[in-house]
């Protein structure tokens, strides 16, 4: 059965190679981004199975009216994608008020509006999938991007809770988590604070870092995210590309074994 998607963030990246593969099948797509231009080969390509649409995510009015208009174009609504957002480069003391407000307003409450505005359609249905676009970023931190990792860990947190209450009224989330890979994400996408110079150690360390790393190709997603979605029980999390699943157990396996070594000190606060 042919699904319908609604996929932000869709002028490159991720949102573009998804909303490719779901056209490409014989899906049908609601395709929104900031600038509807950047759409303009989808819709020549693809005709009435795509809808672009302008959409700035953080424009809650905005979103509740282009969901109305997605639905009432095709009739219903499968797979939700919550992608756009971008990384904020930046040692905590840089970052400035609007830079952090920017950041959650983007990748956490732009999600947050996007699943709220399609949950009625979806209640209704009694069925449908939210894929909500996180990170390896959203389940471990490193320096340099910490107001990212805020985002990404807000929205691992709020889709968890989703996924327990919608799960009773047939609909499913999951949360796809990537390693690094060849999109534009720490490119032309990313905004940057003013550097102070106490971090550039920080800096010069972890562009070495990322410098070392092997990115995965964006295009090998788009079967995974095919698979994922047409699932009868899909994951709540799932991590995507080489390494990250070493990379998570490795955190976790200090974590655990810190929360371990203070577990007399944890009880102790309980006082009773």
């Amino acid at each position: 059965m042919n699904k319908t998607w609604f996929i932000t963030g869709t002028s490159k990246g991720f949102g573009r190679i998804w909303a490719e593969a779901a056209l490409e099948r014989g899906d049908r797509v609601t395709a929104t981004a900031r600038k509807v231009e950047t759409l303009g080969d989808l819709k020549e390509k693809y005709g009435d199975a795509v809808l672009t649409i302008a959409l700035d995510v953080t424009d809650k009015a905005a979103v509740f009216s282009v969901m109305k208009q997605a639905v009432e174009t095709f009739g219903r609504l499968d797979v939700v994608v919550n992608n756009a957002g971008y990384g904020q480069f930046g040692a905590m003391e840089e970052i400035s008020e609007h830079e952090a407000r920017s950041q959650m307003e983007t990748n956490l409450f732009g999600a947050l509006w996007v699943t709220q505005a399609a949950l009625p359609y979806l209640r209704e249905q009694k069925s449908g999938h939210i894929i909500q676009v996180s990170s390896v970023g959203g389940v471990n931190a490193f320096p340099y991007i910490g107001m990212y990792h805020a985002s990404k860990w807000g929205l691992e947190g709020f889709s968890q809770s989703l996924s327990q209450e919608v799960q009773p009224l047939g609909i499913k989330v999951t949360l796809i988590e990537p390693i690094g890979y060849t999109t534009d994400w720490s490119g032309p996408s990313a905004k940057f604070a003013e550097p102070l110079p106490a971090y550039e150690g920080t800096r010069e360390a972890m562009a070495a870092r990322r410098a070392l790393s092997k990115p995965g190709d964006p295009d090998a997603t788009g079967p995974v995210v095919l698979k994922l979605v047409d699932m009868e029980e899909p994951p709540l999390r799932i991590l995507f590309g080489k390494g990250a699943n070493e990379m998570i157990h490795a955190e976790y396996a200090k974590r655990l074994a810190e929360w371990d070594k203070f577990k007399d000190l944890s009880e102790e606060a309980q006082g009773v």
